[in-house]
């Protein structure tokens, strides 16, 4: 049986991470809450050297692309020698290959993903991927923004945080993920601490007024209102039970 060490009967979650630098890893997800989790073993993380599965003496892992152009692209012999062996060790995962193609990550999909058993990630690099491994290991693309950055770790990180997260123990109120933005599809309400009044800006007396519901009212007002002027794209309000 799967180890539990939270007693909520599901097994740590697993970030599985492809990688030509595996030092960059735990990087930020060793810090705060997400970084406890991991010291508590609510999740794992796994991470697989791609040249350990390099060609030749000096281990390489790029070509030159076919049909010419800039740049190198990874060998898909190196990179299915690579996946195979991770999957031996850590399961079968979902698969995805941080690219800027792919579909963009959404609040909706890192929650599926979180209640899952985890993840398996393909940090490139270079130009990008042979395309052929894509269909060949059965991966999905996946995009964390309309960018490029200089390769697939960071990427890699911020979709491992944003799944982590949401896993039950991990953040100390549970309640706030109810409130943040996406998800109810809006951006989250405004939010205001001591003092009272700073350098002419005061916090709205709605807020001070001890009334549960005309805060929860004014709230939803300004989360609409922010949605509205900033994400038009967003789905809105989901309408209510």
């Amino acid at each position: 049986m799967p180890h539990s060490p939270t007693g909520t009967g599901r097994a740590p979650w697993r970030a599985s991470v492809l990688t030509l630098f595996p030092d960059m890893f735990p990087g930020p997800l060793g810090f705060s809450l997400v970084g406890q989790a991991l010291a508590a073993d609510l999740w794992s993380l796994d991470l697989h050297q791609i040249r350990d599965f390099g060609i030749g003496r000096h281990r390489a892992v790029d070509d030159t692309p076919a049909g010419g152009g800039a740049g190198m692209v990874m060998r898909v012999d190196v990179l299915a020698a690579a996946i195979d062996a991770a999957r031996e060790t850590s399961g079968d995962l979902p698969l995805f290959y941080l690219s800027p193609r792919g579909a963009q990550l959404t609040q909706a999909h890192a929650r599926a993903l979180s209640e899952g058993p985890g993840v398996m990630l393909l940090a490139g690099r270079f130009e990008g991927i042979d395309e052929r491994i894509i269909a060949g290991r059965g991966i999905t693309e996946i995009s964390i923004g309309d960018y490029v950055l200089s390769g697939g770790e960071l990427a890699a990180m911020v979709m491992i945080d944003a799944c982590v997260r949401l896993i039950p123990g991990v953040l100390g109120a549970e309640d706030s993920l109810t409130h943040e933005s996406f998800e109810d599809g809006l951006l989250e309400y405004p939010h205001y601490t001591k003092p009272r009044d700073w350098e002419g800006r005061s916090t709205p007396d709605v807020l001070l007024s001890g009334d549960h519901k005309k805060i929860a009212d004014w709230r939803r007002e300004e989360a609409e209102r922010i949605t509205r002027e900033r994400r038009p794209d967003l789905p809105g309000p989901r309408p209510k039970r």
